[in-house]
């Protein structure tokens, strides 16, 4: 915020000039609403430097900026918080200043700056994108373009995980119960159809469980013993091996799963730099892991299974290999990270977009990094979110129980369609202009509802509640951003006039709310939060809303305020769109 860089520089000068004494950092915070100010400085951490009393305190340097500091009118003490009034000088040159900057709030990456590398969606290949997913995507791509905003170099990246025993899991369900069934002869997408076979595995595996408990096994030897698994294991050892017939049906499907997820992608609006196959990198990490047990940072157990002993850190032992020579996930994500950097070299940091659920696996990933040696791993970033829930509970993919991204979002741009019909507002629309403006509301809506919660928080997501057109929704903002629009077209004079004009307190509120913006997207980006953004911009929204009801903008008589209003609306409406942009969001010019 430049308002707090000129007010820490002076005041910093006003505690050496009174009490030379040096001032290392000074806190601002935002005036309380039944208090005059603009911006409050809190007193409290000074008395540690000065022994004087917060009000005498406040007194004092509050006189001296106003005798010295042009910005500054008058002031207010309240207990241990001084509150500034800045002058409508200040905010009008401000204005002035970004009235026509495209790119107000964004900064632009500096010459030899190392890049940021956001991993995020890394789906498997044995089932279709879900609600999880969505959120994931959705947080991970934000993350992306607000680092990218705040001035970092950014490659958005996933790592697919398209092998293992979950993968050979759908493969033998369609070789066993598909009869040739293709996403062409189907009709389905092929991320479903292989999905589906998932779901038939299960199935299959459960009966034979319960065959072999009625033959009187316990349940823990029938999960072990039953046919469909052992054959499943089978088929993972072939994979590794190489055997022709099961590398080629593996590529098949998989090829199905990606065709379709290209879909879901295009639809939801996130896209990728690059794309990393765990069947690619889990070889480099096996090879690392060799490395490492020649180096004593791994030891092999007596039945040549690898680990890594993390217990003087505070944690386990965790196993980086298994005793048939086969990966785990440790073992290919530390493949994955070391052929990342091989492939960008200017990368200097990864940000990892992962459930909270894979905490402890991420806390193990980056210390066993760490021990291998590489400096790039002091800058990794586990970006971890709670879980959604539906109104109706959890949802179990082995059962067939998610909310499929497909679904949702179609079930979405429905909802948003039936709610607009209701409002009755889209006359004179064309089936087409609805239909992409029913779409737009309903992802918006989806995204917006997502992204408000912060990352770290479980959260219900309820498809009605987010497509209310009035509180803190997609819907409510992208509304006020279509009614400035709908101001602008009405406007028929030049906008390029720099005018001045007293302000009425609303257009000063608002102002104060456009200057935070570029502070909320560096903080957003040091947090990885897009609901830092999202939530700004609601209240910038409030804000707007409350000035247009408060003073008369087209209708205005006096010319400069009309003008200087309608500019106003304009760069509010600019801050909606670049920070809906952050989001992935669109903003419709008509609703």
């Amino acid at each position: 915020m430049i308002l707090q860089q000129i007010l820490t520089g002076k005041i910093q000068k006003a505690v050496q000039d009174l009490f030379d004494v040096t001032l290392d950092k000074v806190e601002f915070q935002a005036t309380r609403r039944e208090f005059e100010g603009d911006i409050t400085v809190v007193i409290f951490p000074l008395l540690k430097l000065v022994k004087s009393n917060p009000v005498e305190l406040g007194n004092k340097i509050g006189n001296y900026l106003v005798q010295n500091v042009s910005e500054v009118e008058r002031f207010n003490v309240v207990s241990g918080f001084l509150n500034i009034v800045i002058s409508d000088a200040y905010y009008l040159n401000f204005f002035n200043g970004i009235r026509t900057a495209e790119t107000f709030g964004f900064a632009t990456p500096k010459e030899g700056d190392k890049a940021v590398m956001v991993e995020y969606s890394s789906p498997n290949t044995n089932k279709p994108l879900h609600l999880g997913h969505v959120r994931n995507n959705l947080l991970g791509y934000s993350v992306a373009e607000i680092l990218k905003a705040s001035g970092k170099k950014v490659y958005k990246t996933q790592i697919i995980n398209d092998r293992g025993i979950h993968i050979c899991k759908s493969m033998l369900a369609w070789q066993k119960f598909g009869n040739g069934e293709t996403p062409a002869t189907s009709g389905l997408k092929g991320d479903k159809l292989v999905g589906k076979y998932y779901v038939e595995f299960d199935k299959a595996y459960k009966t034979q469980i319960n065959e072999l408990i009625a033959q009187g096994k316990s349940e823990e030897e029938a999960k072990k013993q039953a046919p469909i698994i052992l054959e499943a294991q089978q088929m993972l050892l072939d994979w590794e091996a190489g055997k022709p017939e099961v590398i080629e049906l593996w590529k098949t499907m998989n090829q199905w799963v990606y065709d379709g997820f290209g879909t879901t992608y295009k639809n939801l609006g996130v896209d990728f730099d690059s794309y990393y196959y765990e069947s690619n990198t889990y070889l480099l990490g096996k090879e690392v892991v060799q490395f490492g047990l020649e180096k004593g940072i791994f030891e092999k157990d007596p039945d040549g299974s690898v680990w890594i002993d993390l217990t003087a850190e505070g944690l386990d032992r965790k196993i980086v290999l298994r005793s048939d020579g086969t990966a785990v996930y440790m073992t290919q994500d530390i493949g994955t990270a070391i052929q990342r950097v091989k492939d960008n070299p200017d990368v200097g940091g990864m940000v990892y977009t992962v459930g909270n659920e894979q905490d402890y696996h991420f806390k193990v990933l980056f210390l066993i990094l760490k021990k291998l040696g590489f400096d790039w791993a002091e800058d990794l970033y586990h970006l971890s979110y709670g879980m959604v829930e539906l109104p109706s509970g959890k949802m179990k993919s082995r059962e067939g129980t998610v909310v499929d991204a497909d679904d949702l979002m179609e079930e979405m741009t429905t909802t948003a369609q039936s709610i607009s019909e209701e409002l009755g507002k889209l006359d004179g629309y064309s089936d087409a202009e609805k239909a992409e403006l029913y779409n737009v509301i309903g992802l918006g809506a989806l995204k917006y509802f997502m992204l408000k919660v912060d990352p770290k928080k479980n959260m219900m997501f309820n498809p009605e509640e987010s497509v209310d057109f009035a509180g803190n929704t997609g819907p409510f903002i992208q509304y006020t951003y279509a009614r400035i629009q709908s101001i602008l077209r009405k406007t028929d004079f030049d906008l390029n006039k720099e005018v001045i004009v007293e302000f009425h307190e609303k257009e000063k509120e608002l102002l104060k709310q456009v200057e935070l913006f570029p502070s909320v997207i560096q903080d957003a980006a040091k947090n990885h939060s897009p609901a830092l953004v999202a939530n700004y911009t609601y209240d910038l929204v409030k804000e707007y809303n409350s000035f247009y009801q408060s003073v008369s903008i087209l209708g205005e008589e006096d010319e400069n305020k009309k003008i200087f209003r309608v500019q106003l609306s304009k760069k509010v409406g600019e801050v909606i769109k670049s920070a809906f942009g952050l989001l992935g969001i669109n903003v419709p010019e008509r609703m």
